[in-house]
């Protein structure tokens, strides 16, 4: 910086909150009760303010003091620019989701994303109308995609995210054989051979034939036949509503758990679903976000609407 350009003056927020006490109150002493200071501190601030504003200020008359014409100008604006800290400064409140005038974009996988929908847009026409939902594809790696802030929200299996990402595990879930009604498989015990033996359809965005499935059936010596690999969940569920494959969905653990929205679809298209004989891990649903929209009262309504629609309770209120 060149030495002749003028130098900013340093604001001291204190100073203005003292000078609106001193104004209003018109006493030292009465003041520094305000402010929660000894009166002699009071007082040095008084002597500062003079100082500055080069105006005396509060003058002796008798036993009281009394503002000169220049705090009388200066009373009204001090107090609202101490009232317009105080706002400046105090945490945010929760926001009214009616008065919401925002589009989110959330990064999905196609049956996650369909699940999250119909739910999200119930529950957006019900408490925040002025709400848009955008959902994209996982064609963008997480982490980067939050940070940039190309996505608000990223939901689905969360494991690629930069140290930052803020992320949330919202349900467990297993994975079931999905077959149309009258499915050879669907009569009689499912054993592993039976499984193994059915033709398959995996569900892979790189276009790998193989998974987690593969690796259990061959702790038991068996493999499967992949007879297509589809980029989607719902492409899979179709394919097995029509023709003999067998597709993978994600249902809840137990049968005293909540219906997940998850398997909505399997059921509108008419699947059975089938406890699959092998031991898989669980599939853990989570969402993940960058940590700049923690305390953002909009972000805040989207990642509860989102806990709310994937347990199964939409309509449940917030905790």
């Amino acid at each position: 910086m060149n030495s002749t350009d003028p130098v900013a003056p340093v604001i001291d927020a204190n100073l203005a909150v003292a000078l609106d006490a001193l104004l209003t109150e018109q006493s030292v002493t009465r003041a520094a009760a305000r402010m929660h200071t000894s009166p002699a501190a009071m007082s040095r601030t008084l002597g500062r303010l003079r100082r500055i504003l080069q105006d005396p200020l509060l003058v002796r008359a008798g036993q009281a003091m009394v503002p000169t014409p220049r705090a009388l100008a200066l009373r009204d604006e001090a107090a609202t620019v101490v009232r317009r800290l105080g706002a400046l400064l105090t945490p945010a409140t929760g926001v009214d989701p009616a008065t919401l005038r925002s589009t989110f974009t959330l990064q999905t996988a196609d049956l996650v994303g369909a699940a999250l929908a119909g739910g999200l847009l119930t529950l957006a026409g019900q408490e925040a109308p002025g709400v848009s939902l955008r959902f994209r594809a996982e064609e963008l790696e997480g982490g980067p995609a939050l940070r940039d802030g190309r996505v608000d929200l990223e939901v689905g299996a969360i494991d690629h995210v930069d140290p930052e990402t803020r992320v949330e595990q919202l349900v467990t879930l297993r994975m079931a054989a999905a077959v149309r009604a009258g499915h050879p498989l669907a009569e009689g015990p499912l054993t592993p051979a039976r499984f193994a033996a059915a033709e398959h359809v995996a569900v892979s965005r790189r276009g790998r034939f193989d998974g987690p499935v593969d690796t259990a059936l061959a702790e038991h010596g068996l493999s499967r036949r992949v007879a297509v690999v589809l980029p989607g969940h719902l492409a899979a569920l179709s394919l097995a509503a029509r023709t003999d494959v067998v597709a993978l969905v994600p249902t809840v653990p137990d049968a005293d758990s909540s219906p997940s929205p998850l398997t909505e679809h399997a059921w509108v298209l008419g699947l059975r679903l089938l406890d699959i004989p092998l031991r898989l891990p669980p599939v853990a649903i989570g969402m993940a976000w960058h940590p700049r929209h923690t305390a953002d009262g909009a972000h805040h309504w989207l990642r509860t609407a989102v806990r709310r629609v994937l347990s199964g309770k939409p309509r449940a209120s917030a905790a």
